[in-house]
């Protein structure tokens, strides 16, 4: 264990809470710090709590902002479909709203996915990119492809018109299931009490039994296919500096997903933050941290 991993991980999320209307409902942010905007985008079934241990690092030199996507965190959770497009929508209006401008993007998992279609409509105020995990890198032509082979059968379970939003429902699955998937260390009671907060009402499950349906997988959903195929039109040659972290053996990016990365990306930075499986941020959040300012740092410097 390498001295960074072995530092605590704060439990507190000492941060004063923001909300903008957007489309008609509250979304929740935080924001500290001063500078060129760094915009951090959580992903499925996390919010902006995740960042809790990142954002220290940056903030001296960075306006940080972390918004709880719609649905999520202490955003509203109002009836509406939680679609990828919607969430697209709902964090771009976000976005406008605070007027932001030289964005660097600190995305994680479906905020990698919602971010990084921001970026394709809006390229020129994007900054750099910085993906933890990312989901939906390219379309998965059948489940073979899928990452990690080991949960194939659960989200296949969660596809399933008849029992998937029932089971997700009922169970909070990847709520509860956060202790098996934080293998770098043991997360603590109050920590996952913070991860439930959000889902206490089985209703508001939803958005988290949405996203596995909308991962694109054998064809479908055709509207998500249609814009990570566009994305990908732009991701794969514009030179914006991009950084990823990822971990062994990790859960969406493992080495078919790095591989792709390398050989489609450029201007491509890899990180290595050792033992971790998908929710990064909670396994070596200092390293992450570290590494996240010391490039930042050469961006600029690099810029001057």
């Amino acid at each position: 264990m390498s001295h960074l991993e072995s530092l605590p991980i704060g439990k507190e999320y000492p941060f004063e809470s923001h909300y903008m209307t957007v489309n008609g409902n509250q979304l929740h942010y935080i924001e500290v710090g001063s500078g060129d905007p760094v915009l951090f985008l959580h992903g499925n079934p996390t919010w902006s709590y995740t960042f809790r241990n990142i954002i220290p690092y940056v903030q001296e030199s960075h306006r940080c902002i972390a918004v709880d996507l719609i649905g999520m965190g202490r955003s509203d959770k109002p009836g509406i479909g939680y679609t990828f497009l919607e969430h697209v929508d709902y964090v771009t209006r976000f976005i406008e709203q605070l007027e932001l401008d030289r964005i660097t993007l600190v995305v994680h998992d479906w905020g990698a996915a919602i971010g990084l279609q921001y970026a394709t409509n809006h390229s020129n105020k994007i900054k750099a990119i910085v993906m933890l995990e990312p989901q939906a890198l390219y379309p998965n032509a059948s489940w073979s492809d899928f990452s990690p082979p080991e949960a194939q059968p659960l989200f296949q379970k969660l596809r399933d018109p008849i029992e998937g939003w029932p089971f997700m429902r009922d169970n909070s699955v990847f709520i509860e299931g956060m202790t098996n998937t934080i293998i770098n260390r043991t997360i603590s009671p109050e920590e996952l009490e913070y991860f439930r907060e959000p889902f206490r009402k089985l209703e508001d499950r939803r958005p988290m039994w949405v996203f596995p349906n909308q991962i694109p997988i054998e064809g479908t959903p055709s509207e998500v296919i249609e814009a990570v195929n566009a994305r990908n039109a732009w991701f794969t040659v514009t030179p914006v500096p991009k950084l990823l972290f990822y971990a062994t053996p990790g859960c969406t990016v493992r080495e078919p997903q790095l591989e792709w990365c390398r050989k489609h990306l450029s201007n491509l930075n890899l990180f290595d933050i050792g033992k971790g499986f998908h929710h990064l941020a909670e396994e070596n959040p200092h390293a992450i941290g570290q590494e996240l300012q010391r490039w930042l740092q050469q961006i600029n410097n690099n810029a001057v």
